[in-house]
């Protein structure tokens, strides 16, 4: 029994060293025939990893070693990127020695020298922090293509030379994970050209069975209309129901006409729909669908909006009160009540939209980020303010209709309401960590990863079913109040189920029901979990290029840092056996992320619906790729094509019916294969 355990334990702490550190491998074209194969790695705090010159009787240094190879071979020794520091180490009787912290790059060059190539290996590295280190461990590669020069081509270029097998320069941290992309050769302007023509009157051909236009909208409708329930119970909302009540009390003791109160209510309801319908227009007008979509991934704005929902549930928790200054809500209101006709009617809605904004707002933002990369429409932000006026002013409406049965309506500061305030705190809690998250991923902070944010929402869910079972106590709660209401208990029971839920995520597991939320499995470091299906290629060309070579169709991915659909897609779709096998054997699969802020070697100018725009991102070409090529700005979107940009069916968009899906791609391979 001490046996076993000793090994358990030894495979713990193996297990827990390689978390440490991460290694991937990319392949860079560099000439016709030369080919970089590039070991990038990340290192945690402590650990650091070694070089290649290291003395004898000293750590075991990086090296790069050659399995097989054909029309192929290393050209000079694996060099090791910026940042290597030499230092006296003590745990090797202070020999100077050469490590990288943090991050670590390093490069090995091959020289093709016939058309078809192939080379296999691995880079091995070790890698120590103050009180442990790692055995050897091997990140393998394989370089494989038919795109290199002949052998007599090489040789009249002068590439022969004495094969030499060299050692490896150190690396940011690397663990034993291969995500290799393959080398893809390189293409001339006209081939890339034609693969950026334009398929839309193709696709307006083949119709689509998925209705993705009528689906996102739809989909935004509801979403905004989810947005307007939810802000029916937020605290600063409820206290316009008996002021409600009081005015149309009024209007009907002057009035004494039954029909003239349903004209009144019904005009009420509609100038709540109104005004939160002009804010959508206005909203659109001033930034348009495309700068919605751009602001959903700026740092600026998600920080801002992260900051601001942090604020608002220190409010909610009772640390201090968010209110508008109260002249301007008693000024409206006293215009209001000295108006007659609809005017007066018109004025106490505004009072409703401007009284209710401290609550209502981070909902309205967030719906209006939300759509935007949603819909792909400039109609969008209009159609989802639509329904969450729509959802705020149906039983707004029934106030007005009903005054007389509403008279004894709870006040605000019943208990039970600030139960509710103090919920929503958790709740806004929790959705400020995806703004924030949002920025990290599409600026590659890595400042909230997968772990990082599941631990979050673990914390926050779990203290907030302790809260409802009368365990945690807020300023402004009843000192007095014991136990819980069954509601309270049913709910508690609910938050806790889902906290523990979420805990099997921090070893990689799916969790599927924040993976709309959660940032992607692969920011995600210890992973148990080796089921993997991400993209071999984020660039368009680049995939293609690999497509044509080894002769298989592409399906190309838009997609975003910052889209919810997306990463619901990616688990509850991609990861079915079935879809996984499809994806990784007969396809190419290409993921373009269009809100990726990494900078364009130089900025790009193009025409587009007569007008020049400039794209200064690599998330900005992606994106007009989408819309030139495919006529639509929404995510996630899917095309098969061929490996000449070709279509080879009808493109799908969010639906998690995966036999849908497996049917769609063996549609595309045969279509492929009759060609």
């Amino acid at each position: 029994m001490r046996r076993i355990l000793s090994v358990f334990v030894l495979m713990v702490m193996a297990i827990t060293m390689h978390a440490q550190v991460t290694f991937n491998v990319s392949y860079k074209r560099v000439s016709p025939t030369e080919v970089d194969i590039i070991f990038t790695g990340k290192a945690a705090p402590g650990w650091h990893i070694y070089s290649t010159n290291i003395p004898a009787d000293g750590p075991n240094p990086a090296t790069f070693n050659i399995d097989s190879k054909k029309g192929a071979k290393a050209a000079g020794k694996l060099k090791g990127g910026p940042g290597a520091k030499t230092v006296s180490e003590p745990m090797f009787d202070g020999m100077k020695i050469t490590f990288y912290e943090n991050k670590a790059t390093f490069t090995q060059r091959v020289t093709l020298t016939d058309k078809d190539y192939e080379m296999k290996g691995y880079f091995q590295f070790s890698a120590c922090n103050d009180e442990n280190c790692m055995p050897p461990t091997n990140v393998d590669f394989k370089l494989k293509g038919s795109d290199g020069p002949d052998a007599a081509q090489a040789a009249a270029a002068g590439v022969e030379g004495e094969e030499e097998e060299p050692e490896a320069a150190a690396a940011e941290a690397g663990a034993a994970a291969d995500s290799a992309t393959v080398a893809a050769p390189a293409m001339d302007d006209a081939e890339v050209k034609a693969l950026w023509t334009p398929v839309i009157d193709e696709l307006n051909q083949m119709g689509n069975d998925n209705d993705i236009a009528g689906k996102s909208w739809w989909y935004i409708f509801f979403l905004g209309f989810l947005g307007g329930l939810i802000a029916l119970v937020t605290p600063c909302v409820w206290p316009i129901i008996p002021m409600t009540v009081s005015f149309f009390l009024k209007r009907a003791d002057k009035a004494g006409d039954r029909k003239q109160g349903v004209k009144d209510a019904i005009t009420y309801g509609i100038s709540i729909i109104v005004i939160y319908m002009a804010l959508g227009l206005i909203i659109t007008t001033i930034f348009g669908a495309s700068a919605l979509n751009d602001l959903s991934t700026n740092a600026i704005f998600n920080i801002l909006f992260f900051l601001m929902l942090v604020v608002f549930a220190a409010s909610f928790f009772g640390g201090f009160e968010i209110t508008l200054p109260s002249k301007w809500s008693n000024a409206v209101d006293s215009k209001a009540g000295s108006t007659t006709g609809m005017l007066s009617i018109f004025l106490m809605a505004f009072t409703l939209t401007l009284v209710s904004f401290s609550c209502t707002g981070p909902i309205i933002g967030f719906l209006l980020v939300e759509v935007s990369t949603s819909g792909g429409s400039a109609l969008a932000p209009t159609i989802g303010m639509f329904g969450f006026a729509l959802a705020l002013a149906i039983p707004f409406t029934l106030f007005a209709l009903f005054p007389s049965l509403l008279n004894s309506a709870k006040s605000s500061g019943s208990s039970w309401l600030n139960k509710v305030k103090v919920v929503l705190g958790f709740l806004e809690l929790a959705f400020a960590l995806k703004f924030f998250s949002v920025a990290d991923l599409a600026y590659g902070w890595h400042l909230c990863d997968r772990e990082v944010f599941l631990s979050l929402w673990i914390i926050i869910f779990t203290c907030m079913g302790l809260y409802l079972l009368g365990f945690i106590k807020f300023p402004h709660d009843d000192p007095e109040e014991k136990g819980c209401s069954v509601t309270g208990f049913f709910i508690a029971l609910c938050s806790l189920a889902f906290a523990v839920y979420m805990i099997p995520g921090l070893w990689g597991a799916p969790v599927k029901a924040v993976s709309a939320f959660a940032p992607p499995m692969s920011t995600q470091d210890f992973n148990l979990d080796n089921v993997k299906v991400e993209a071999k290629f984020n660039d368009y060309e680049q995939g293609m290029a690999y497509a044509k070579a080894n002769g298989k169709p592409v399906m190309v991915d838009f997609t975003g840092f910052g889209c919810v659909n997306c990463r619901k897609m990616e688990l509850a779709v991609w990861h079915d056996a079935k879809v996984r096998d499809l994806l990784t054997k007969d396809y190419v699969l290409i993921s373009l992320y269009v809100d990726d802020k990494t900078k364009l070697a130089e900025p790009i100018e193009v025409q587009e619906n007569g007008k020049a725009v400039t794209l200064r991102t690599v998330g900005d070409r992606w994106s007009y790729l989408q819309r030139s090529k495919f006529g639509c700005n929404a995510q996630p979107y899917y095309f098969l094509l061929d490996n000449e940009g070709h279509l080879l069916g009808k493109a799908r968009s969010y639906d998690e019916d995966i036999d849908a899906y497996v049917d769609w791609l063996h549609e595309g391979l045969d279509k492929y294969a009759a060609k």
